[in-house]
């Protein structure tokens, strides 16, 4: 299981970092930038090959306020809301590493942790969802008070997927959910901007305990359809499925599902990939090479394709390069081991 979880978060970053160059581009400009088949490897991004972005960032930071949650020692009626109020701890402790909070008379807890490390204090395309949200919150844990459903949420909670797996007898599929759900919704208020949240951390969980994708994929759909407002989030998922199958060829697929700006449809992009990839560097590259947040949806990408065929599916050259691989590997290692 060790492998799944490593190659969960470092898939996620690895498709973070071969997106990164190429988020803002259309597919005809990635084309001619990069060639007929796009971008196919690390390209400079924040001064570096293979530089991660925000995404892998908040995805860290949410590990490390889920470990510390578990560590405080309520296991009781209360333990999902301390698991919320200690990430939302962590987020502020990104926000501080994006340049958004003055140190002067922070709590200590902002200031140690994943916030000391060199590689997480860089400015890399924060969400402005995600920046003002924190910058409104005023009590720990509190849902966002806006109505956003962009991509900012799904795209950091695979650990809570990962988290569920290590304490699979108290975490079910709708525990996990949940969890999702509600650690999404401390920045984005709009149902749409938390579910798929829910939905890819019920799949990260199903993949890396050993399911198949299609088995994990039904249980997510079942969780899915308890929810209020579901239709939305189903709606994407089913026809990623249904495109997947359809033989349509990737770029005509991706552009039927959108571009990835919302949550929904960079959970349905990522989903498609993983359904219709070869390897793992064949669905990372169909899920960057498209119109819309390539950074996003590779990431999540590489987290699905990551916790089903692990690490050593991921390839060398990329891990090579790879930003705070180090970093990653260990956070990974720490969500395995409840340390």
């Amino acid at each position: 299981m060790g492998a799944r979880f490593r190659g969960c978060l470092l898939g996620g970053a690895c498709g973070d970092a071969l997106g990164a160059p190429v988020e803002f581009m259309a597919r005809s400009e990635i084309l001619q930038g990069f060639g007929p088949d796009g971008i196919t490897t690390f390209a400079p991004a924040f001064g570096r090959r293979g530089g991660i972005t925000d995404d892998t960032q908040m995805t860290l930071f949410t590990a490390e306020g889920l470990l510390r949650g578990a560590a405080s020692g309520d296991r009781g009626r209360n333990h999902h809301a301390e698991l919320l109020r200690s990430v939302a701890q962590a987020y502020l402790r990104w926000l501080r590493t994006q340049g958004e909070m003055n140190l002067e008379g922070l709590d200590e807890e902002l200031v140690d942790g994943l916030a000391i490390l060199p590689e997480l204090n860089a400015r890399r395309g924060p969400g402005r969802t995600c920046l003002s949200a924190l910058h409104a919150m005023r009590v720990l844990g509190a849902p966002a008070r806006n109505d956003s459903k962009g991509c900012g949420g799904v795209m950091r909670m695979a650990p809570a997927g990962l988290f569920a797996a290590g304490r699979a007898v108290s975490m079910t599929p709708a525990a996990t959910f949940r969890l999702g759900c509600d650690l999404a919704a401390l920045t984005h208020g709009h149902p749409s901007g938390a579910l798929p949240a829910g939905a890819l951390a019920v799949l990260v969980r199903g993949l890396v305990r050993g399911e198949s994708l299609d088995d994990a994929l039904q249980a997510t759909k079942g969780c899915l359809r308890r929810a209020p407002r579901h239709e939305e989030t189903l709606s994407a998922i089913l026809r990623a499925e249904d495109l997947a199958a359809s033989g349509e060829p990737p770029e005509t697929a991706i552009a039927m599902l959108g571009g990835g700006w919302v949550a929904e449809e960079a959970l349905a992009i990522a989903l498609y990939c993983a359904l219709t990839a070869r390897d793992f560097g064949d669905g990372v590259w169909i899920a960057v090479n498209h119109d819309g947040d390539s950074d996003s949806t590779g990431a999540i990408a590489g987290n699905i394709l990551g916790a089903l065929w692990g690490e050593g599916a991921i390839p060398k050259d990329w891990l090579a390069e790879l930003e705070a691989r180090e970093v990653i590997t260990a956070m990974a290692e720490e969500l395995l081991t409840g340390a």
